[in-house]
C-alpha cells in the first residue's frame, strides 16, 4: 500500500474513534469499550474471560470487571465450562448482539461518509472485500 493512502486511512481510523468516543455517551450507558467489548465477543464467541482479554490486550481482572455490568443487563450470559470448572465461557444475548449492532451502524455509515468525502475508493473497496471473502470462503 503506498504511503499516501496509508496516512489516509490511518486518519479516517483516528477521526472515527474519536466519533465512536463521543457518541458512545449517549447509547444507553454503553461506553466505547463496551461496545468494543461486544464486537470482540461477536467474533470469537463462545471464548473464555481469559481468550477475551488477550483479544482485546487488557487483563483478565479487568475484562471480569468490564462483563459484570453486561451481564447484570443481559447483553452477555457467562457460564462455567463444562469442560473445565475453573474456566468461565462468555457469550452474546441476543439483546447483547442488537446492541452492538444498533451502536455499530451509525458508526458505519459515517465511516463510509468520511472515506468517501476523503476520495477513498470505498465502493470498490467494498466490491473487492466481498469478492476476496467469497473466493476464501470457498476454499
Amino acid at each position: 500500500m503506498d504511503d499516501g493512502l496509508a496516512d489516509l486511512l490511518h486518519r479516517v481510523v483516528m477521526l472515527m474513534g474519536e466519533a465512536t468516543r463521543r457518541r458512545t455517551d449517549d447509547l444507553d450507558g454503553l461506553t466505547y469499550s463496551q461496545i468494543r467489548l461486544l464486537g470482540t465477543l461477536e467474533d470469537i464467541e463462545p471464548t473464555t474471560q481469559h481468550r477475551l482479554a488477550q483479544a482485546l490486550s487488557i487483563s483478565d481482572p479487568a475484562v471480569s470487571r468490564a462483563l459484570r455490568p453486561l451481564e447484570t443487563d443481559g447483553l452477555v450470559r457467562i457460564t462455567v465450562d463444562p469442560e473445565h470448572a475453573r474456566r468461565r465461557l462468555v457469550r452474546l444475548t441476543e439483546l447483547g448482539r442488537k446492541a452492538f449492532h444498533a451502536a455499530g451502524k451509525p458508526l458505519y455509515d459515517e465511516l463510509r461518509e468520511a472515506l468517501v468525502a476523503a476520495g477513498f475508493p470505498y465502493e470498490r473497496y467494498l466490491e473487492d472485500t466481498l469478492r476476496l471473502a467469497e473466493i476464501l470462503a470457498s476454499d
